[in-house]
């Protein structure tokens, strides 16, 4: 079977990357508070009705980016040889990720600094990220692994939270790849 998308996959996937370019911009333009479902589907140049059938709120529309990255993360790990342990699948696996993705746009600090101050989209934010951790226990399940893969999935977590929420207070003075690199180092140290 051919593995890629056809027209109809990717005009969805299309119009769901204009929802998500859409969101961003008005929220960083005129504030998460001020932005509407309307005026989002709006600038997509889609009917209210059609955002719907992408999306179920002007969050979800928001943190789409985030979740095609969350996405990706997880597959890569579960691609990764089996003779790596959990934490060198998942360290491979972000570098890996960053090397195709490159440095996030300044639109990733936003919504970092968006879900600091606004309840509704951080909630969105720890449930896509209450999902990753499910995924990633999965994934590393059956690795060699000092700890159960589930203390090991919420540590590489909280570390690349910590690491994001670094890179925006530092405002971006280093690369993301570096505090994220810094971090997951300091988290694979043994705790004394």
């Amino acid at each position: 079977m051919d593995a890629t998308p056809g027209l109809r996959e990717r005009k969805k996937a299309e119009t769901r990357q204009a929802v998500h370019e859409a969101a961003l911009r008005l929220v960083v333009e005129h504030g998460l508070d001020a932005v509407t479902v309307e005026s989002i589907a709006d600038a997509a140049n889609i009917s209210r009705r059609t955002f719907s059938n992408y999306f179920s709120s002007k969050e979800d529309a928001l943190l789409y980016g985030e979740e095609q990255r969350i996405r990706a993360l997880v597959e890569r790990v579960r691609a990764q040889p089996p003779e790596l342990s959990a934490w060198e699948a998942l360290r491979v696996s972000v570098d890996e990720l960053q090397d195709e993705l490159g440095e996030p746009h300044r639109e990733w600090a936003v919504r970092t600094r968006l879900a600091k101050r606004h309840p509704s989209l951080l909630a969105r934010q720890l449930a896509n990220h209450a999902g990753l951790e499910r995924d990633l226990v999965e994934a590393v399940a059956d690795r060699k692994a000092d700890v159960p893969p589930r203390v090991l999935a919420a540590a590489f977590l909280v570390a690349l939270r910590l690491a994001s929420h670094q890179w925006t207070e530092e405002d971006e003075a280093r690369t993301l790849r570096e505090v994220v690199s810094e971090t997951l180092d300091q988290m694979a140290r043994p705790f004394r």
